[in-house]
């Protein structure tokens, strides 16, 4: 019984924990997720290891995200995080499975998208301006990179002449190749050594850049809204 005790404080002041700080430990997740290639140089040993890992460390900052959200939304994050940490390491099992990666990557865009929902909800509400609207509106930019990297990868795997200049040799440099497309693409920023090839990668390249764009204007108005709020208050 004094074990159960233990084991139930612990847990709820983990969940306290995960839900003060949320959104710093959701922003190092999505950052981590999105650019530990910087210090990998094995890439196979990215896709079976440290994917899965990654996964299931954005899976847990995500909790904190939810809690006190309502139970049919902690269920539908339950199993999109289940489904997210399971295809990779489903990977070298069924990696040949026509379509696996193409599911794959439709499951991880509804998971991204489904926490960019409510970190936008939370950057709207709240009239005041402190570190959790900073590293919500951090989050929010992370998260419309994730989307895109995972809507264009599963363009990219459903036709693979969809873009030029991405590399094949493993997943692994494919996941980091558009991590980086879709990151100067959102920022504007565009070198064209990758470019998009066919009509629908191109219109879709062309609605993150606008949406990049008006998530920063946009960002930028919230935040000085709740700091004049602030200061008139």
């Amino acid at each position: 019984t004094q074990h159960h005790l233990k084991s139930f404080i612990m847990i709820a002041m983990l969940r306290i924990f995960l839900h003060e700080h949320k959104y710093e430990i959701l922003l190092f997740a999505l950052v981590q997720h999105l650019f530990i290639g910087i210090v990998l140089q094995d890439l196979p040993f990215y896709t079976k290891v440290i994917w899965p890992i990654n996964m299931l460390i954005l899976g847990v900052a995500s909790v904190g995200i939810f809690i006190e959200k309502g139970k049919w939304k902690n269920r539908a994050r339950t199993v999109l995080f289940v489904l997210v940490l399971a295809l990779p390491l489903g990977l070298p099992f069924w990696g040949q499975v026509p379509y696996y990666f193409i599911i794959l990557n439709i499951i991880y865009v509804v998971f991204f998208s489904f926490i960019f929902g409510e970190v936008i909800k939370f950057l709207i509400k709240p009239s005041y301006i402190n570190v959790d609207i900073i590293s919500a509106s951090a989050c929010g930019y992370f998260l419309l990179i994730e989307i895109a990297v995972f809507l264009m990868q599963f363009l990219f795997y459903s036709n693979p002449l969809s873009f030029k200049g991405i590399g094949t040799a493993n997943n692994s440099e494919t996941f980091i190749d558009l991590v980086y497309f879709c990151s100067i693409t959102i920022t504007s920023i565009g070198f064209g050594d990758i470019t998009p090839s066919a009509h629908h990668t191109k219109l879709v390249t062309a609605f993150f850049g606008i949406a990049g764009q008006f998530y920063s204007v946009v960002l930028v108005g919230i935040l000085i809204s709740k700091f004049v709020s602030k200061s008139e208050n």
